[in-house]
């Protein structure tokens, strides 16, 4: 891979080099297992012991840590080394990424009223639906299908085997990896005599801004109103959305998490790997659940939230879990008897 001169990596992102600007980085890797040709990271101080033995040719550190940095060789002084190293993958990405080319593969399939703007990119056995559009420096991965009256975003890139139903809008710089499906059918059905019957799903799923969806997730289409993912959210591999599930900005769920139907996540939460989010909740701004949390009731307090409990009928653990909330009250009060006797 071709190099980098540390000088190149300070004019683009900042920070105070300490060391020779002409120094020739070829790779990112982390602290303890760095080599001579890479640029590492040094972003808590419980790592500080691996510094001084650290092969990196240089190290991005905060200002705490600008004085140890300088006794092993070169070093990148950051106000926030973690940002910085994000930032740093961002433009490495940039620099070595093989953009994809311009215009439409003689393989895609694109229908009659379909717009796609002279910079966009769709790729080999894409299909492109009737009336859909496609923005400037969008680019569709193979195998893709947008369908009818689909919007793709400017710059926004739609990994291989992406499909993106009827009528659904994804905004600007997103990035939405492979096996993803936006806007299938929610789930849906009225009881009858023993068996289901469908109920159609006319809705549609809207995203925002600078999201990022992960492999294989699921975004429902709405019932009636649109299921939303709003600015900046960033979803994790194999999550389940629901439809007319509402997730507030800059929101961050790891993979695995399920939230049902018409639940509404605030702005800025998070859910930890393998949530589960009942449907018809509220989660207000800045709530954090924790891995493996089901959430059975709305929170309307911002916090950490946490919750793991066997499963039992129904009816048992309802009572179980009515008793274990009311269990700091009874031992205060069992406390206040022991005092007095």
């Amino acid at each position: 891979m071709s190099g980098v001169r540390l000088a190149e990596v300070v004019a683009a992102l900042g920070g105070e080099l300490l060391g020779e600007p002409g120094l020739v980085i070829r790779r990112l890797a982390p602290l303890d297992t760095a080599g001579a040709d890479a640029l590492a990271f040094l972003a808590h101080p419980r790592y500080l012991s691996q510094l001084a033995t650290s092969g990196a040719a240089c190290v991005v550190v905060g200002h705490a840590q600008r004085e140890a940095a300088t006794l092993r060789g070169a070093a990148i002084v950051a106000d926030d080394p973690y940002l910085y190293f994000a930032r740093l993958t961002q433009w490495w990405a940039r620099m070595h990424r093989r953009e994809p080319p311009v215009g439409v593969h003689p393989t895609a399939v694109v229908e009659p009223g379909a717009l796609i703007h002279p910079t966009a990119c769709v790729g080999p056995l894409a299909v492109i639906g009737a009336r859909a559009h496609v923005a400037a420096g969008a680019a569709i991965g193979a195998h893709c299908t947008v369908l009818a009256e689909t919007r793709v975003g400017e710059s926004t890139r739609l990994h291989p085997r992406v499909h993106v139903g009827e009528g659904c809008l994804i905004g600007a710089r997103g990035i939405v990896h492979p096996g993803v499906v936006i806007g299938a059918d929610g789930f849906g059905f009225a009881p009858h005599e023993g068996e289901w019957v469908k109920i159609e799903q006319p809705g549609a799923v809207r995203i925002g801004d600078d999201v990022e969806i992960g492999a294989n997730t699921c975004i429902d289409r709405g019932a009636l109103e649109d299921t939303v993912i709003e600015d900046g959210v960033k979803l994790d591999n194999l999550i389940q959305v629901g439809h007319n599930v509402r997730i507030g900005a800059h929101s961050a769920m790891a993979g695995c998490v399920g939230i049902a139907g018409s639940a509404r996540i605030g702005r800025h939460c998070t859910a930890g790997g393998g949530a589960i989010i009942l449907g018809h909740l509220e989660l207000v701004d800045h709530v954090h659940i924790t891995a493996a949390t089901v959430v059975t009731r709305s929170i309307l307090k911002p916090g950490q939230y946490s919750g793991l409990f066997p499963f039992d009928d129904n009816a048992s653990w309802e009572k179980n879990a009515a008793t274990l909330r009311q269990l700091h009250s009874l031992r205060e009060r069992l406390r206040a008897l022991e005092k007095k006797s």
